[in-house]
């Protein structure tokens, strides 16, 4: 079973067909694309294929991705988790994204913390890294805040509108 987690304010939840919408709205929009990889998706086909992503690679030990929900009402907000999930190796990169309209809240400080915790308690990970465009201030910000270390630079590491950009890499350890 997929596990779900509370927050004071939030439900992190398995993320199911009926949240394609939700992850159109986020990952539709230009500023929250901006500094993932990735071009904005056009097409609610594209959502629906995030949510199967998401599943097949939570079936697969991939990864771990939860849909973000405000305990008050139903809807994602966003989307956080564990990708490159190495069960053998006890270690995983984790991922977020936020709707801009709840930007500023620290939603995404107070959903890390939780999975963070799950991270090293219930999947035994030893390591959690993280890779950020240097551009992101606010995720480098809130790396350093949740007690990540800046492990150095990956130079050309991703790619946005066919442009390479460097990225820091973070590590916390257990």
């Amino acid at each position: 079973m997929f596990p779900t987690l509370e927050t004071e304010r939030l439900r992190l939840r398995e993320i199911v067909h009926i949240d394609a919408q939700g992850i159109f709205d986020c990952f539709s929009n230009h500023e929250v694309t901006r500094y993932y990889g990735q071009d904005p998706i056009t097409e609610l086909k594209q959502a629906e294929q995030f949510v199967e992503f998401f599943a097949n690679s939570y079936k697969e030990k991939r990864g771990i991705r939860w849909g973000i929900e405000l305990k008050e009402r139903e809807g994602l907000i966003g989307t956080i988790g564990f990708n490159a999930w190495s069960p053998k190796h006890k270690r995983a990169e984790i991922g977020y994204e936020l709707h801009p309209q709840y930007w500023r809240k620290g939603y995404v400080s107070e959903a890390a913390s939780e999975v963070i915790r799950y991270g090293f308690n219930e999947l035994g990970l030893t390591r959690i890294g993280a890779v950020v465009f240097l551009e992101n201030e606010a995720s480098n910000d809130l790396l350093a805040k949740l007690g990540f270390e800046k492990e150095g630079v990956l130079r050309n590491y991703m790619y946005q509108n066919g442009i390479p950009h460097d990225t820091n890499v973070y590590s916390l350890l257990k």
